[in-house]
């Protein structure tokens, strides 16, 4: 796995973090505006805790607030999900202190919506260079607002560059997140996938891992049924012979 760490570009050198302030865990605003960004949210956050779940340096978060600035509670920024490597411990946080918690995330999405697309492109675009996130991701579930529905965008000294993307012959539009170490796809239907180029294999959400589990456990009880009859059967015949 390549995991890039962000580059610092806000400053605490003069600073002297006070204690006694609280930073909020809410800033009165909804997780999502509609089911349109809440599955593909809770659905990419999901999977990636899966994905590193057996690693204690990777934390991977939803709609949480990071604070950037030291003593300002009044001033942070909620991506929609975000990763960042080379942390110390995955327990539960109420929100992300940069600061303290010894550096920015390395890999921000935000999913597009009528109320928030602009300033996705334009101030917390801005607000993610300046804490130095790796990546930038911007996913528009519904085809409304961008086209394509992906941008890729990697930090590029102080500045995004939006990186070219690639479709296949399905039809999936594609971009490789090197922090990730997996490619971001976007289905014809538009439904966001997470795929591990190096087993070839898309990552499975919550509902189709259960899903899988449901059929091999219907699979299992069929089979013993089976070999239940089977028994019988030769029982039956033992007894007959």
């Amino acid at each position: 796995m390549v995991s890039k760490p962000a580059k610092v570009q806000v400053s605490y050198e003069d600073e002297v973090d006070d204690l006694t302030i609280e930073y909020p865990s809410s800033d009165g605003e909804p997780m999502a505006e509609s089911e349109w960004q809440y599955t593909p949210l809770t659905e990419t956050v999901s999977t990636l805790r899966v994905r590193y779940h057996e690693r204690d340096d990777v934390y991977v978060g939803g709609d949480m607030l990071i604070y950037y600035r030291m003593n300002r509670n009044d001033v942070s920024v909620a991506p929609d999900v975000f990763a960042v490597f080379g942390v110390t411990g995955t327990h539960p946080r109420d929100s992300w202190l940069v600061w303290r918690e010894g550096k920015a995330p390395d890999f921000v999405m935000e999913i597009a919506s009528s109320g928030t697309w602009q300033r996705d492109a334009t101030e917390k675009r801005r607000i993610y260079a300046e804490m130095g996130v790796t990546e930038y991701v911007r996913f528009d579930p519904t085809g409304a607002y961008f086209t394509p529905a992906l941008v890729f965008e990697t930090l590029e000294g102080t500045e995004y560059r939006e990186q070219p993307l690639t479709t296949d012959a399905d039809g999936v539009l594609r971009a490789h997140s090197a922090v990730l170490d997996l490619d971001l796809c976007v289905t014809p239907d538009l439904r966001l996938r997470l795929f591990d180029p190096t087993t070839a294999e898309w990552l499975r959400t919550h509902q189709e891992t259960e899903s899988a589990r449901r059929e091999s456990e219907a699979a299992r009880r069929a089979a013993e049924a089976e070999n239940a009859r089977l028994r019988e059967q030769l029982e039956q015949l033992r007894q007959q012979s």
